[in-house]
């Protein structure tokens, strides 16, 4: 049982405890003091945001700012679960906010409609970590830079299709792992099949420190593929690396993502975007065949919960500095059904 702390910042009150119970007991009561103590910035309230605010207000941060300063479309009604029903037209974030506070009275969940663009460097450093989502490409690595220079934990997402991708910048990270305590085989004792199960005792576990460092998104997607270890790792590369480049150069073009109603214009659009990128990148269009452009257009509401999920988790992570972060990229493939960890930057 958790007894009442009073005072004391990041202290847990008797009703908190009942209500994170089950996240103590996975994580510690000290992982969580941190995750209550923390103050979130997520941007964009489409779908794959939605999930993000609903995992992070769940898991009990202190505070929860969703930015976003679009409209309600009807493309929103399909993945995004906290807009309620008739509120095409309102502003995203606002439309969230009734639904994303009733998941837990003891969050401070805030509404912000400006656009995250018109925000000066010190409006994010009061906060713990920044998720952005729906960014283009040069206001993620704008932003990026700014968490970097002030310690800020930094993280993107979308989700384009079938597709999804997660993106973190930690800086300079530590945390604690829990470890199998390894027994000391008592001397004389033969080696065999019974001494190596004995090494390894699963009641006994310990916290190991470890600290981890990671690069900027700027230079995780400015690889250069020219040398012969960067050939050999091309091997190795998911796909969906050298997809995300194309899909936010499309952003980048147009202003949005592919759209439905536009799918036989968008199509050649990417496919045109595919050459110019790869070849830029100094690799073969060969690694991202024509049938791509089918399974990239619009949210789609299972990849976003997949998505969400592990973005919303490697925010906790990272606030509680407790278990070993993702380091750099996860990429989802809906169509697979499978992810990857990717660690790609400087060599």
């Amino acid at each position: 049982m958790v007894e009442k702390e009073e005072g004391g910042p990041g202290g847990i009150s008797e009703e908190e405890a009942a209500q994170y119970d089950r996240q103590i007991r996975l994580w510690g009561l000290e992982a969580q003091k941190r995750l209550r103590a923390s103050r979130v910035l997520l941007v964009g309230m489409k779908g794959l945001g939605a999930e993000v605010a609903k995992n992070l207000i769940l898991a009990g941060v202190k505070g929860l700012t969703m930015l976003d300063h679009q409209q309600v479309s009807q493309e929103d009604t399909r993945a995004q679960f906290l807009i309620p029903v008739g509120s095409l037209g309102r502003n995203r974030a606002e439309a969230s906010l009734e639904r994303a506070q009733n998941l837990n009275p003891m969050v401070d969940v805030k509404a912000d409609p400006e656009s995250v663009e018109s925000k000066p460097e010190e409006f994010f450093t009061q906060f713990d970590a920044v998720c952005l989502t729906c960014c283009s490409r040069d206001v993620m690595v704008k932003i990026d830079q700014i968490c970097h220079k002030n310690s800020i934990k930094f993280f993107t997402g979308d989700v384009f299709g079938y597709h999804g991708y997660m993106f973190a910048d930690l800086g300079e990270h530590e945390f604690v792992e829990e470890k199998t305590k390894v027994a000391k085989v008592s001397p004389g004792v033969e080696d065999g099949p019974d001494t190596k199960k004995a090494k390894l005792d699963s009641s006994e576990t310990t916290m190991v420190k470890k600290r981890v460092v990671f690069c900027q998104l700027k230079e995780a997607l400015a690889v250069d593929w020219s040398g012969e270890k960067a050939k050999a790792a091309l091997k190795r590369t998911t796909p969906d690396y050298f997809l995300l480049q194309v899909l936010l150069k499309f952003r980048t073009d147009n202003g949005r993502d592919p759209s439905p109603q536009n799918y036989a214009e968008d199509s050649k659009l990417l496919l045109q975007i595919r050459h110019d990128v790869l070849e830029s990148l100094g690799v073969s269009t060969d690694l991202l065949p024509d049938e791509f452009i089918s399974y990239c257009f619009s949210e789609m509401a299972p990849v976003c919960a997949v998505v969400g999920g592990v973005l919303g988790q490697e925010v906790v992570k990272a606030l509680s500095q407790r278990d070993p972060p993702h380091n750099n990229f996860f990429f989802f493939d809906g169509i697979k059904g499978n992810g990857i960890v990717e660690c790609l930057g400087p060599s």
